[in-house]
């Protein structure tokens, strides 16, 4: 009879911080693995941004400034209009939960993308309503879509947002960040943005 003799491996000894360390890293990917990237003008970034907060599958939703000529400008140099950057959100989705096509599709109606360089009392190129796409497969999706809402003629007058490479990107000073939650009482919070809101919320676009 032949013995079988026990084979011990000897194992290496893993702190249990580094397999936590691991563990957060692998949960990380796998939501990174989830999400994607949008970065979109449609007047006043403080508008977009409450909007998208309260869009289910957007993890995360930045206050910024693109598409200008200024290196990392400040809100008040972007306020005179002439740094070329217009106000926008950057949202970072779970593209398992919302497409980036219906990403647009709460951006048309959250805003008018009719008017030139303007929303409401908002007037200035920072104001333009802008889709700053960051692949081509975006830009394809951006354009098909900006030609569906303006064949479905649901604003009198012809779209006119931009529709380019996303450039001269910077995130905006951090007292912007959760503007509208934490300044509901302030003038324009209460007569601009939440009237948005409320009728976007009636419309079921947002929760």
């Amino acid at each position: 009879m032949v013995q079988v003799q026990p084979i011990f491996i000897k194992l290496k000894f893993i702190p249990y911080s580094k397999i936590f360390f691991t563990l957060i890293i692998y949960i990380m990917e796998s939501i990174m693995s989830q999400s994607n990237i949008a970065t979109l003008g449609g007047g006043c970034f403080w508008c977009v941004e409450a909007v998208y907060q309260r869009v289910e599958g957007v993890i995360e939703v930045k206050p910024g400034y693109a598409g200008g000529h200024v290196v990392n400008p400040t809100y008040k140099e972007i306020c005179t209009g002439n740094t070329g950057h217009a106000e926008v959100a950057q949202l970072t989705f779970d593209s398992k939960i919302i497409t980036y096509e219906q990403i647009l599709n709460v951006f048309w109606q959250s805003h008018d993308p009719t008017t030139l360089n303007r929303q409401g009392n908002d007037k200035g190129t920072q104001y333009r309503s802008v889709i700053f796409y960051h692949d081509e497969k975006q830009k394809e999706i951006a354009t098909n879509s900006l030609k569906k809402a303006d064949k479905s003629k649901y604003w009198p007058n012809p779209i006119v947002t931009e529709i380019t490479e996303i450039n001269s990107y910077s995130d905006a000073e951090d007292y912007h960040n959760n503007y509208y939650n934490d300044n509901k009482s302030q003038p324009y919070c209460m007569f601009v943005i939440k009237p948005k809101l409320d009728k976007l919320d009636k419309l079921g676009i947002i929760d």
